[in-house]
């Protein structure tokens, strides 16, 4: 069966979010498919059936309800409009004009305390603010300088509840609203270049903080993106490009 490595929300190769993408002909057995994802070692790899669009993600260690940037690079190596059927609903991903804008559910997040581990593992940075959603912890910090710096103690991150971590700023140049970092130790991402799921918080954040719908979001990771993010009642749509860097046959 054919599988991929697909760079997403970038417009050039070794940027962005890899992500593995394997071509199913139906389903597949689970323990197979995270092996492959172990494999692979991306933050994530999705598997889509290509007869009924039943998308699926997993990191090298677990499955995940939601995934961003893999359901991007799907969507990319499929080409044209596509719904998929996912544990977090159906997804919709329209191509327009080389890029790809996915429907997905907003996830908005509810004003927290800060956990012993949560500061323990943002040293340095000035919190300015700590949210709960459902996937995640949104940690909002004095500066956009701070985001771009911090050296996070992944140890004490991974012992916070949730999926991860989200820190972040207003955005620091004209033009771009927000600016973040994600880590997600806990599932063996220490750290994910571009988040697509996260924007479906950041987006509900901070859409009503800086008065707009449609964001320029820039994920500050060593290999960084930007997404377009627009805050739609209960929905997020998020927009990315993608570029194919490999592919490939599975034999096993």
């Amino acid at each position: 069966m054919d599988i991929y490595v697909v760079d997403a929300f970038t417009d050039r190769p070794f940027a962005g979010n890899p992500a593995g993408v394997v071509l199913l002909d139906g389903p597949a057995d689970e323990d197979w498919m995270q092996s492959v994802a172990a494999e692979m070692k991306h933050a994530e790899t999705a598997f889509v059936d290509t007869t009924t669009h039943r998308l699926r993600w997993f990191t090298p260690v677990k499955e995940v309800d939601l995934c961003g940037h893999a359901t991007l690079a799907t969507a990319h190596v499929l080409g044209g409009d596509h719904a998929f059927t996912t544990r977090s609903g159906t997804l919709t991903c329209t191509a327009r004009d080389g890029w790809v804008e996915m429907d997905f559910p907003a996830d908005p997040a509810t004003p927290v305390e800060a956990t012993p581990d949560l500061r323990a593992g943002l040293p340095g940075v000035t919190i300015g603010a700590v949210a709960r959603a459902v996937s995640d912890v949104l940690v909002e910090v004095g500066s956009a300088a701070e985001v771009r710096e911090i050296t996070p103690d992944l140890e004490a991150l991974a012992r916070v509840p949730g999926r991860g971590v989200i820190v972040t700023a207003p955005g620091d140049r004209p033009g771009l609203d927000v600016v973040s970092r994600c880590f997600y130790p806990s599932y063996g991402v220490p750290e994910d270049p571009v988040t697509g799921s996260a924007h479906c918080t950041l987006a509900s954040w901070w859409s009503p903080r800086l008065g707009k719908a449609e964001l320029l979001a820039e994920q500050a990771s060593p290999r960084g993106g930007l997404v377009r993010a627009t805050l739609a009642g209960d929905r997020v749509r998020l927009g990315g490009q993608a570029v194919t860097v490999l592919h490939g046959h599975l034999i096993v």
